[in-house]
């Protein structure tokens, strides 16, 4: 898709959470699924996404985070995004920074998210960038179905997470004691998500961490100008570099999460056809 999306099938609400104000956009019934975007925003692809889970029978919440909201991702423009979020006060990019502390006004979004939709608890999709936003939106005791997909922080440590010490003990004692299971997903060689980083989440949450592992060479050999010319690597499995064909490997890791999500919050219709 070479173009931009007008997100209009989407409601767009100004969410205000301890005074600080964001643009999300809202679409569909049911149990809520936070999903952040991925640099360099809230791209066509990432729409896509959100539209699945909408049609999966979820509310979908998509905070704009960085970016320019529905922009088809270039190479100039995404790189002067990543510049800009590397420096902003919100975000933690590189190692040593601890956790983000947009995460904090993004747990207070699943807050009035599940306040709104209802049913066991809401959802939190992590994508390149947010990728471990999701894990940390786990210290929010209404978020039960964590998905870390593709996760990129620190941007300087391929073994590293982004997530400070107390927030990494306070997620283990909250995986341990309420049963959560970590749905994870990369490519095997992706240079910005590593097996050494999925390692290290391994090594924090055991059993609960359940990190999945596509080849390389199912990755779409066509991404928007931003994946191929500055991300240069097999990386965002169920967006840019998704295949929407029956049977492939991407499609089937968008249907697994879906299906994640099923389970964990409208569970008595998990398994139907």
């Amino acid at each position: 898709m070479s173009y931009d999306d007008t997100i209009a099938d989407f409601s767009r609400r100004l969410v205000d959470v301890d005074g600080v104000t964001k643009t999300v956009y809202v679409a569909g019934p049911g149990p809520a699924v936070v999903l952040m975007p991925e640099m360099p925003g809230i791209s066509p692809d990432v729409l896509r996404l959100a539209r699945w889970v909408r049609d999966a029978g979820f509310t979908v919440f998509v905070p704009s985070l960085f970016g320019v909201d529905g922009a088809y991702p270039t190479a100039e423009e995404g790189e002067q995004i990543v510049r800009r979020a590397c420096v902003s006060a919100e975000f933690r990019a590189f190692a040593g920074g601890g956790t983000s502390p947009v995460t904090a006004w993004l747990r207070g979004l699943a807050r009035q998210a599940h306040a709104e939709c209802g049913g066991p608890g809401v959802g939190a999709v992590g994508l390149c960038f947010t990728g471990n936003f999701a894990l940390t939106m786990a210290l929010e005791p209404s978020v039960i179905a964590p998905v870390v997909n593709h996760p990129s922080l620190p941007l300087d440590e391929p073994a590293g997470l982004e997530i400070g010490d107390d927030d990494a003990r306070a997620v283990q004692e909250r995986v341990a004691r309420d049963g959560l299971t970590v749905l994870a997903y990369r490519f095997d060689n992706d240079r910005w998500c590593t097996g050494r980083r999925f390692a290290a989440y391994q090594k924090l949450l055991g059993d609960a961490f359940d990190g999945r592992v596509l080849p390389g060479d199912a990755a779409n050999t066509a991404p928007p100008p931003f994946f191929r010319d500055v991300v240069g690597t097999p990386h965002s499995v169920v967006t840019a570099h998704l295949v929407d064909r029956a049977g492939h490997p991407t499609l089937e890791a968008r249907d697994e999460i879906l299906a994640f999500l099923t389970g964990r919050l409208r569970p008595s219709e998990a398994g139907r056809p």
